[in-house]
C-alpha cells in the first residue's frame, strides 16, 4: 500500500466513526474538513472503500432516506450506498490512532492525524507532536546549512524564495511549541482544562489543517455535509 492511500483510509474510517455516510458526503468532508485532500476524485475514493468494505471495516447498506427510496425509479439509477464502519474497523482505526511512528510525522500524514486528535489521547498526540517539532528542527538545520554554503551564488530572487521556505517551517515549529505547551498544562486548543481524550469518543475531524509554515488555527469541519 502506498503512503498516500494508507493515509486516505486512516481518514476515512475516522469520518465513518462520526457516522455513516454516501460516498458524496465521504468525499465532501475529505474536501471540506481535510485540506490534504482537497485535489483528490472519486476514482480514488471508491477502490478505497472498496479495500476496507473486502477486510471487514466497513459495510455496504443501502440508503434508506426517502429521497434514496425515489432515486431508482424516477433518475433511473441506483439507492446510494451509505458506508459503516464495523466493530473490527473501529478496532482497526484505534490501533491506528495509537501509533506514533516516523510517518505520523511526515507532511501530508501530520496534518491527516493532527485532524483527529480530539479521538486520540493526550499522551500519543504528545508523541505526534513533539516527533513533528523534531522531524521540522531537523529540515530548519538543513536548509539554514544549505543556504549558507550557497547564499553567495544565489540570484536575489532565489535567495527570497529559500528565506520563505525557512521562515515558513519556523512558523510551524512555533505553532507546534504553542500546542505541546498547552497539552503539557492540560489544556485544549480553546485554553480550557480538559480530560485526556477518549479512545471511545464519538466527535468528528477537528477540520482543516494548516499546511507546514502555515500557523492559522483549524477551522470547524463543514458539518453540514449532505
Amino acid at each position: 500500500m502506498s503512503r498516500r492511500a494508507g493515509i486516505l483510509e486512516f481518514a476515512v474510517l475516522g469520518l465513518l466513526r462520526e457516522s455513516p455516510m454516501h460516498g458524496y458526503e465521504l468525499r465532501k468532508r475529505l474536501n471540506t474538513s481535510l485540506g490534504v485532500f482537497r485535489a483528490f476524485s472519486y476514482g480514488t475514493l471508491y477502490p478505497c472503500l472498496k479495500t476496507l468494505v473486502a477486510n471487514g471495516w466497513l459495510i455496504e447498506e443501502p440508503g434508506n432516506t426517502s429521497e434514496d427510496a425515489l432515486a431508482a425509479p424516477l433518475a433511473g439509477r441506483r439507492a446510494k450506498i451509505v458506508y459503516r464502519l464495523t466493530a473490527e474497523g473501529k478496532e482497526h482505526f484505534e490501533e491506528l490512532l495509537s501509533q506514533t511512528g516516523p510517518d505520523a510525522y511526515e507532511d501530508e500524514h501530520f496534518a491527516a492525524r493532527f485532524a483527529f486528535f480530539g479521538q486520540t489521547s493526550r499522551d500519543v498526540r504528545m508523541r505526534v507532536l513533539e516527533g513533528r517539532r523534531s522531524r521540522l528542527e531537523e529540515r530548519l538545520e538543513k536548509m539554514r546549512a544549505s543556504l549558507a554554503r550557497t547564499r553567495e551564488r544565489l540570484d536575489d530572487y532565489t535567495l527570497e524564495l529559500q528565506r520563505h521556505g525557512m521562515e515558513s517551517v519556523e512558523r510551524e515549529v512555533r505553532w507546534l511549541n504553542e500546542l505541546i505547551e498547552s497539552e503539557r498544562a492540560g489544556r485544549d486548543l480553546k485554553g480550557s482544562a480538559t480530560e485526556p481524550a477518549s479512545q471511545d469518543t464519538t466527535s468528528g475531524a477537528s477540520g482543516d489543517l494548516p499546511r507546514p509554515g502555515d500557523t492559522s488555527r483549524p477551522d470547524s469541519p463543514d458539518d453540514t455535509a449532505t
